[in-house]
């Protein structure tokens, strides 16, 4: 069996070079990762989107394929070999819906728009400073800063229709908002204020999605960055702090009351839920150094359960955790390596026991992991 996928891998390297006559693919490979036996599980795939440094124009997505074991590196650029250029200038967020794909392309102010299954081209939506993107029926939700990098203004959110990709609404909120979450019909808007220090946005913006109008803010702690409900429906929301004497710490609101129900001195970075197990990374700058964690957190209980959830000490070959994404069909935690923010990652999988199945080289800065369900 594992003679047919190692051919596979050979035959398209072999067909990607001979394509590079024709086209300029940027670090295209694809790669047998060793698996034992590929999965036949309700999800196809992972989706990686790599940032790219600012200013290099490298943004690019990479795939892996559960059915073959393979990954394949700079997917987007193979899949689409006549669309002009790279996806552009810092990839932010990456989420599928439906049978679309969606990419957030950040400093270049669009949302590439892709088929869900072959990452093929569709179309486009221009929003300027883009950051992250979530759904609710037939709409998207996708928040912008609000004007050039580096310039502190009330941020918004943009509402559009999926079926026609036309932008149908926008609506002001805090100051540069980041991640968004929906919890019934109503959309929380993580506003940081990251271009406004010291003077950081602290609020939640609540959206009544029935009307698309902005019904409260919930003060929270100064520079939001990620939330993310778990599967009772409460939001899980990081602080990132001030960077000085104001520590990032990790929040618990209930939507029922829309009030904080506990704090967490946990700087997470980054975080995926799964049933009742928030699965965390950390990355924090300390006067010792660095330090890089990996723990859960049960969100039934809201009790840290694990400080540590790779069990095989493979986490010290980790330089810097960056993404995340826990697979709820088998139980793999894919972790993302960031390196040193300006070359090729690495994307590490572990099974559910926290012990390391495979690693691959991905593209620049890998930050933002989905998954493509069958």
């Amino acid at each position: 069996m594992k003679k047919i996928y190692l051919f596979l891998v050979f035959f398209l390297i072999l067909t990607t070079q001979s394509c590079r006559e024709d086209y300029d693919y940027i670090n295209y490979g694809a790669v047998y990762t060793g698996v034992q036996e590929p999965e036949d599980i309700n999800i196809k795939g992972l989706y990686v989107l790599n940032e790219g440094n600012m200013g290099s124009n490298k943004a690019s997505i990479d795939f892996f394929d559960y059915s073959t074991g393979v990954f394949t590196e700079n997917y987007y650029n193979a899949q689409n070999p006549n669309v002009v250029g790279s996806l552009g200038d810092v990839g932010n967020d990456i989420k599928t819906y439906k049978d679309k794909l969606y990419a957030v392309i950040n400093l270049s102010n669009y949302i590439e728009v892709m088929d869900a299954k072959t990452a093929k081209h569709i179309g486009e939506i221009q929003i300027q400073n883009c950051r992250y993107i979530n759904f609710h029926k037939d709409y998207a939700y996708i928040t912008s800063y609000g004007g050039a990098v580096g310039a502190s203004q009330p941020g918004y959110v943009v509402k559009v229709d999926v079926n026609t990709l036309q932008i149908v609404g926008k609506l002001y909120v805090g100051k540069q908002p980041d991640e968004l979450e929906v919890v019934g019909d109503k959309l929380y808007v993580a506003n940081s204020g990251a271009y406004s220090g010291p003077d950081y946005d602290n609020t939640v913006s609540v959206i009544d999605l029935n009307t698309f109008t902005e019904i409260k803010k919930i003060p929270v702690a100064i520079n939001l960055s990620k939330i993310k409900k778990d599967d009772t429906g409460k939001l899980w929301i990081t602080s990132r702090g001030n960077f000085g004497n104001i520590p990032p710490k990790t929040y618990v609101l209930n939507p029922q009351n829309d009030q904080v129900i506990k704090e967490f001195n946990i700087p997470v970075s980054n975080f995926s839920i799964v049933e009742n197990r928030l699965y965390y990374i950390s990355y924090e700058w300390t006067s010792g150094g660095t330090v890089s964690s990996y723990g859960i957190i049960n969100t039934d209980t809201l009790e840290k359960t694990s400080s540590n959830f790779i069990t095989d000490g493979s986490d010290t070959k980790i330089v810097i955790p960056y993404g995340i994404a826990a697979n709820p069909v088998n139980g793999d935690i894919f972790i993302s390596d960031a390196k040193d923010y300006t070359s090729s990652g690495e994307l590490f999988c572990y099974n559910k026991f926290g012990k390391l199945k495979w690693k691959v080289k991905t593209g620049d800065i890998p930050g933002h992991l989905t998954f493509l369900y069958k």
